[in-house]
């Protein structure tokens, strides 16, 4: 069984899509990012640091304690071998999946999530127009670069249908709030409708719907506490000896 240590983010939902696609058996564990879950001693066991998803496999291949895994690219790569299913293991086809996942951790993830951090902010927290305007730039170019990949290709990785694209396609469904207009990007338009079409993706998009808090519910204190958490995180102190 697969326990996974979720909560309903891009980041989390990337993982969804391929348990549904591979049709392996998990159960998801909340993990409340924004009360701070994230941040208990049982979690930080698991992944030192303090982010979701954690994968925890209880009947890892050759047996043995259950294997913690973290980093949502280290999950996918994971469960795609284990089930040797959307990962392919020649040399060439290998590493046109992995350069594809490495590039979704390192700039598509991380920059949009700046983008979306601003431009939700930007008129709360003085003049912003320079992170907006920088990071909304950089996705877009994050977007010509898939539309360049896909007017090439069916798939990020080809023609098969692998972790690539499952890594990648969540961060893609908030166009609008990142800023950007996906009729620029008919390619990436082509291939979010084949995906969103798919059973599976839809299952994987929509694990932990019932999760997320409203806003609206919290105290004005909470939202505050709430937002120093997610916000404005500094180094966590070695434990002592």
């Amino acid at each position: 069984m697969i326990d996974l240590h979720y909560w309903p983010t891009p980041n989390g939902k990337k993982v969804t899509i391929l348990l549904e696609e591979a049709a392996i058996p998990y159960r998801i564990v909340p993990v409340n990012i924004g009360r701070g879950d994230q941040f208990t001693p049982e979690f930080l066991k698991m992944n030192p640091n303090h982010r979701m998803p954690v994968l925890v496999d209880t009947a890892p291949a050759g047996g043995g304690d259950p294997l913690a895994v973290f980093e949502s690219g280290a999950i996918m790569l994971y469960l795609a071998e284990k089930v040797g299913r959307f990962y392919p293991q020649d040399l060439r086809g290998k590493y046109a999946v992995t350069q594809w996942v490495i590039w979704q951790m390192a700039n598509q993830g991380p920059k949009s999530g700046e983008c979306s951090h601003f431009r939700r902010l930007k008129d709360r927290q003085g003049d912003q127009s320079y992170a907006v305007r920088r990071f909304t730039d950089e996705v877009n170019r994050l977007y010509g670069v898939l539309n360049n990949r896909l007017h090439e290709s069916r798939y990020l990785a080809g023609d098969a249908y692998t972790v690539a694209d499952m890594i990648s396609y969540p961060w893609t469904v908030n166009w609008q709030g990142q800023g950007q207009d996906i009729e620029e990007f008919r390619y990436v338009k082509r291939w979010q409708e084949e995906l969103a079409a798919r059973p599976a993706v839809q299952r994987g998009m929509a694990a932990g719907a019932d999760l997320a808090d409203d806003p609206a519910k919290l105290s004005p204190e909470e939202q505050e506490r709430r937002a120093r958490i997610l916000y404005n995180q500094r180094a966590r102190p070695v434990a002592a000896d």
